[in-house]
């Protein structure tokens, strides 16, 4: 069988009708060109019932997204109330936490993996939560490094 690029495929599509037409036998274009005798039935089929339109390529467009751009808006504004919001204990978003509430939303679930780039899509970054005490007092911290650090650090010497 012989190996084709697929922008190949459209003018063996019509090379394929082409013979045909002239009186070739299937079996006998699928051997001129190395391929199957499938792949030229169906060629033909499709021709038959499409006509030239049936035999030009389209653009591979994969699967449809799961969410509509409105959802994903929806996703966003609910995700900025918070996760607190949302009965989760402590204010960080997870990727688990996250597929969670697109699954109570709108009723579809992720692969935690495709969380990341799902909320790089609607603008949103990864980010780590700042390590302080929320009881902490600044203005104490600057007293000790200004006053307690220093003496310490005297001390050590």
């Amino acid at each position: 069988m012989a190996t084709y690029k697929q922008a190949d495929y459209e003018a063996l599509r019509h090379r394929c009708v082409e013979l045909k037409q002239t009186g070739w036998k299937q079996a006998d274009i699928a051997r001129a060109f190395g391929l199957t005798p499938a792949w030229v039935s169906q060629t033909l089929k499709t021709f038959r019932q499409q006509g030239e339109t049936g035999l030009i390529t389209g653009k591979r467009t994969g699967a449809p997204p799961r969410l509509t751009i409105e959802q994903l808006d929806e996703l966003t504004a609910e995700l900025t109330k918070g996760a607190e919001h949302h009965g989760f204990s402590g204010q960080v978003w997870t990727r688990l936490r996250i597929n969670q509430v697109i699954n109570k939303l709108f009723g579809v679930s992720y692969d935690p993996s495709q969380i990341g780039r799902l909320l790089k899509k609607v603008g949103w970054s990864r980010q780590k939560p700042a390590r302080q005490a929320r009881q902490q007092d600044p203005q104490a911290v600057a007293n000790w490094q200004a006053e307690r650090l220093p003496a310490l650090k005297k001390s050590a010497n």
